[in-house]
């Protein structure tokens, strides 16, 4: 029978004032959402709001506490003290919650709703950072509309006849009903809901692609190497001297009117053969789509999350730039770590017609931008099913692709750690050495990754996609960047500090944390050994590469920087140019040591 929270709850002791403090107790396991019940977006928006509170405004200035099984978080600027049930503590901070959140009046505890909520966001970091932003509530209103929508959008099955291991990867891609736990707005979207649903991920969407046929000079394009586009041509014939033009249907909807491409084709110049061809589906990023066999990544002039997703022109080439300068590195990581593999970026396509100065109008290039991408074919072993890593570590369990529907996990007591060790190896040696013996920034974070499962959903294969996340560490790569144009190379490069922040929030906050997250809420008292299971892999990287001063620092619990989504949102900042705050960090020995005592783990 499941306990309380307070009787499972490991201590905290960064998080815990000093009169909140309690004696350890042996972990249990706690209550936990019922299997197939999901939370209300009501809650769901709530709780992702007190994330980002607790990681970005409240734990950093030491202004909460764990007080038996509730977490307390203040507000000081506003004046507000909040607290929400907990349902499991983290060693990390990145708690599990239950129920509403609550704040304190004069007679007592009184629930406060999601937009309450938002308001008292909205006002406390007014008042600490002297910023206004007066878009941020109606942003939390959008992505509420999201996942509400997302929950109430009915699961469609795969398509007669489809592959089994195509429709159970696309089955976790549209998994993603509540997006990333520690953003403020992860579902907000600058769309109708008529068209969101028509071209949604979790509507199960799927659709033709718009054709346009262009005339062959009026083409822009770039290939890494003679033919990377021929995923493109194939699509569809088109007349002689002209080129095919794939276009995301609703892309279109958005920008098929404007007057430069409507002169075109009443010119002759471009042809619109309509919708037809393979049907596509959409990815979590919605943007990406797959359909024969490989990805197609385009414009969509919709802001999703924080941005408007549109392949600008220095991305378009970087991509193909990238896929040139990588393959050395790349096909190092695979040799020297089986199982590892990156879905490259070889070719780009998009329309050239000029403006009023005679050059190529921005608008068209850059909203007509396609990028391809390798399919999943040439990478996968056999009988090795990709999972996106997201779907399998997300909190609620929202496909088969979760932790939880993997018998490999739940095959018994020692199933977990054997899968969190199978899984470790595959991803962090490849990141770690991308970094240190190539200056090469992955950016591995839970939306990037595909984990490759056998028929178990053991892990037998990471493979890394998205090359618009993927940096150079300037000092490393000088003379490739300088034979770059200047906006190309820019934008594709770090300086040593950020390039090590980016790695090491995408690899062990955003991934290997929440993958944690979800094995520690199917066997809570595991947690402290999980963490000493990262720790012992980033050892063995260590000692066989000389252990460089950076590991050596994460080893000894240097703090861990975790992106700032809220304040970067909140400050309007590009992705590029977040903050991060820092997270006292569990892989220290003594921490970890003292955790394993307190709830009785192994090890």
């Amino acid at each position: 029978m499941p306990t309380s929270p307070a009787a499972s709850r490991p201590t905290v002791p960064h998080l815990a004032a000093p009169e909140a403090r309690t004696a350890p107790a042996p972990e249990a396991r706690p209550p936990a959402p019922e299997a197939g019940v999901l939370p209300s977006a009501d809650v769901v928006v709530a709780h992702t709001l007190l994330n980002c509170l607790l990681r970005e405004v409240s734990a950093p200035g030491h202004r909460t506490a764990v007080a038996g099984d509730h977490l307390h978080l203040r507000l000081p600027a506003r004046g507000v003290l909040l607290r929400v049930a907990l349902r499991r503590a983290s060693l990390l901070g990145a708690h599990r919650f239950t129920g509403p959140v609550a704040v304190r009046a004069r007679d007592g505890w009184r629930p406060v709703g999601w937009r309450r909520l938002a308001e008292y966001v909205r006002d406390e970091l007014d008042a600490r950072t002297g910023v206004a932003n007066e878009e941020f509530v109606a942003q939390v209103v959008s992505s509420h509309e999201g996942v509400a929508a997302g929950l109430a959008a009915p699961r469609r099955g795969p398509e007669p006849g489809a592959d089994p291991r195509t429709a159970r990867y696309l089955e976790s891609e549209r998994a993603l009903l509540f997006g990333h736990r520690f953003h403020p707005t992860p579902k907000a979207r600058s769309a109708d809901r008529t068209a969101w649903r028509r071209y949604a991920p979790e509507a199960g969407a799927r659709f033709p692609l718009r054709h346009l046929a262009v005339r062959a000079d009026l083409v822009a394009g770039e290939c890494a190497e003679p033919g990377a586009d021929a995923a493109i041509d194939r699509l569809r014939d088109v007349p002689a001297g002209h080129r095919l033009l794939p276009v995301h249907p609703w892309q279109y909807e958005l920008l098929g009117e404007a007057p430069l491409l409507r002169a075109a084709i009443e010119r002759g110049e471009v042809l619109d053969l309509g919708t037809g061809g393979p049907t596509f589906a959409p990815t979590a990023s919605v943007r990406t789509l797959h359909g024969d066999g490989g990805f197609l990544k385009f414009s969509l002039n919709v802001r999703i999350t924080n941005c408007l997703r549109k392949n600008a022109s220095y991305e378009l080439s970087g991509a193909v730039a990238l896929t040139r300068l990588l393959k050395p590195a790349l096909d190092d990581l695979a040799r020297r770590f089986p199982g590892t593999g990156m879905l490259r970026e070889p070719a780009y396509r998009s329309l050239a017609l000029p403006g009023p100065d005679g050059r190529p109008d921005t608008g068209l290039l850059e909203g007509f931008g396609v990028i391809v991408r390798d399919g999943l074919d040439g990478h996968l072993a056999p009988g090795v099913t990709p999972l996106l890593a997201a779907a399998v570590a997300d909190e609620y369990p929202t496909s088969s692709a979760h932790v939880s529907r993997l018998p490999a996990v739940t095959g018994g007591p020692g199933a977990a750690p054997r899968w969190w060790a199978a899984y470790l190896r595959l991803l962090l040696p490849p990141v770690l050495a991308a970094w240190f013996d190539h200056g090469v920034v992955l950016e591995p974070h839970l939306q990037n990754v595909l984990i490759g499962v056998d028929a178990t959903g053991l892990p037998r294969q990471v493979l890394f996609r998205d090359l618009e996340g993927t940096k150079l560490l300037a000092s490393r790569h000088t003379a490739a960047l300088a034979a770059l144009p200047a906006d190309v190379a820019g934008p594709m490069t770090y300086d040593a500090r950020r390039g090590w922040d980016r790695v090491v929030y995408c690899l062990l906050v955003n991934n290997v944390a929440e993958t944690l997250a979800a094995l520690a809420d199917l066997r809570p008292g595991l947690e402290a050994a999980l963490w000493a299971e990262v720790r012992d892999v980033l050892r063995e990287f260590a000692d066989a590469h000389g252990r460089p001063p950076a590991l050596r620092r994460l080893l000894a619990g240097e703090p861990l920087p975790a992106k700032a989504n809220l304040l970067t949102r909140w400050r309007r900042r590009a992705d590029r140019d977040a903050d991060y705050v820092r997270l006292p960090s569990p892989l220290a020995g003594d921490v970890l040591s003292g955790a394993r005592s307190a709830t009785g783990g192994p090890r």
